[in-house]
C-alpha cells in the first residue's frame, strides 16, 4: 500500500487543521463539511471513504477537540456502506434505501452507534434481540430490541444499534448518563421493547466493529501525535543545570519510545483504513491497531513524566491527551482484550 495521501486527502486534512486550530466546535466543523465526508453525495455530502475519515479524526485528536466526529463520521460511514441508496429506493421501494439517504442528509443532526455491551468484548456476537413487533402504531419499522448498549458515545435522538438480526435505527431510546475521563457526553442505552427500523442484514454488524475500531485508532493517533509534538516542544526549551531537557540521554531515549509508539499505531492504523477502503481483509490490522490504542496511555505517561510538576496539571493541554487517550482506549474494551482478539486471529 502506498501511506502518502492523495491530492483530495490532502486538502482534506489542510482544511481540518485549519478549522480546528481556530477551536473550531462542532458548528464550525459542519459548516466546513467536514462532518459528512462520508454522507453519500445522492445525499448532500462527499461520498468518501475510510481513509478520508481516519484524515479527520486523526486532525481531530492531534488537537485533543472534545467534538462529535468520530461517531458521526463512523455512523454515517457505515449507513453508506450498507444501506441501499436513495436511487434505489426510487425505483424498489425499499424504505431502508430512504431511511440512509434521509439520515445522511440531516447534517445539522446527530448520530452515533451504540454497539457495547457490559461485560463483553467488543469482538463478541451482540446479545441484543431484535424481533418482528406486533402490528401497531408504535411499531413503526416492525421490530423491537431488548437489551442494553454502554459506552455509546454523544449520545443522540437517533443511534445505530448492533443486534442479532443485523443493523438497526432506534429513535430517542431511554439513556442512563456516564462519566468520562475527558467528560465529553456517552451513555448506557436501555432497550425493553424499543421500537426499531431495521437499516441492514447481519454483515453490517461485523463491519459496524471494523469501522468504530478504525475510527478509534484513527483519533488515538491524532492524540499520540498532538501529545509528542507538545512535549518535543517542551523538552527542547526547559532546562536544567544550564542544559535544555532534550540534551539529556535518559530523556531522548523516552522519547523516542513516545515515537516509536507513535509510529507504530500510525502504520496500523493507516493499513487497517486502507484496507477497508480497498475491501479486503482488515481485521488483523484493526486488531494490532487497537491493541496499540490501548497502548497509547502508557506513551502519554511518559509525556507526563517528561514535563514534571507540570504535566500533573489539568488546566495545561497534556491533560487533555491524557484523558482522551484513556477514554478512546476504554471504547475499545483494554489491552487484554485486543490481545485475545489478535491471538484468535492468529
Amino acid at each position: 500500500m502506498d501511506f502518502n495521501l492523495d491530492e483530495t486527502q490532502q486538502d482534506l486534512k489542510k482544511l481540518a487543521a485549519e478549522v480546528l486550530a481556530k477551536d473550531g466546535g462542532e458548528e464550525r466543523l459542519r459548516q466546513a463539511g467536514l462532518m459528512d465526508v462520508c454522507v453519500p453525495e445522492e445525499a448532500g455530502g462527499a461520498g468518501l471513504g475510510p481513509v478520508e475519515m481516519a484524515v479527520v479524526l486523526r486532525e481531530a485528536g492531534a488537537r485533543a477537540a472534545m467534538v462529535p466526529a468520530l461517531p458521526t463520521l463512523a455512523a454515517t460511514l457505515l449507513l453508506a456502506r450498507h444501506a441501499p441508496s436513495g436511487r434505489q429506493h426510487h425505483h424498489t421501494g425499499d424504505r431502508t434505501g430512504h431511511l440512509a439517504g434521509h439520515l445522511a442528509g440531516r447534517l445539522a443532526g446527530r448520530l452515533t452507534l451504540a454497539l457495547r455491551e457490559p461485560a463483553r468484548a467488543l469482538a463478541d456476537p451482540p446479545t441484543t434481540t431484535a424481533r418482528p413487533a406486533p402490528a401497531s402504531p408504535a411499531s413503526e419499522g416492525g421490530w423491537v430490541l431488548s437489551g442494553r448498549k454502554v459506552s455509546v458515545p454523544y449520545p443522540s435522538a437517533e443511534v445505530l444499534v448492533t443486534a442479532d438480526e443485523g443493523l438497526f435505527l432506534v429513535r430517542e431510546p431511554a439513556t442512563a448518563a456516564e462519566y468520562t475521563s475527558t467528560g465529553e457526553p456517552a451513555a448506557t442505552i436501555v432497550l425493553d421493547g424499543t421500537p426499531a427500523e431495521r437499516v441492514a442484514g447481519q454483515e453490517a454488524v461485523t463491519d459496524a466493529r471494523r469501522i468504530l475500531m478504525a475510527a478509534v485508532a484513527a483519533q488515538a493517533s491524532g492524540v499520540l501525535a498532538g501529545a509528542l509534538e507538545l512535549t518535543t516542544a517542551y523538552i527542547k526549551q526547559r532546562k536544567q543545570f544550564g542544559r535544555a531537557l532534550a540534551e539529556f540521554q535518559a530523556v531522548t531515549m523516552q522519547i523516542a519510545d513516545v515515537y516509536i509508539a507513535a509510529r507504530a499505531l500510525d502504520v496500523a492504523m493507516w493499513s487497517a483504513v486502507w484496507r477497508l477502503g480497498e475491501g479486503l481483509p482488515a481485521d488483523e490490522d484493526l486488531a494490532l491497531a487497537a491493541y496499540h490504542v490501548s497502548e497509547a496511555s502508557r506513551a502519554l505517561y511518559t509525556c507526563q513524566h517528561l514535563h514534571g510538576g507540570l504535566g500533573l496539571d489539568v488546566t495545561y493541554p497534556l491533560h487533555r491527551y491524557f484523558a482522551q487517550a484513556r477514554h478512546l482506549s476504554q471504547l475499545l474494551g483494554g489491552a487484554d482484550a485486543q490481545l485475545d482478539l489478535i491471538g484468535a486471529l492468529v
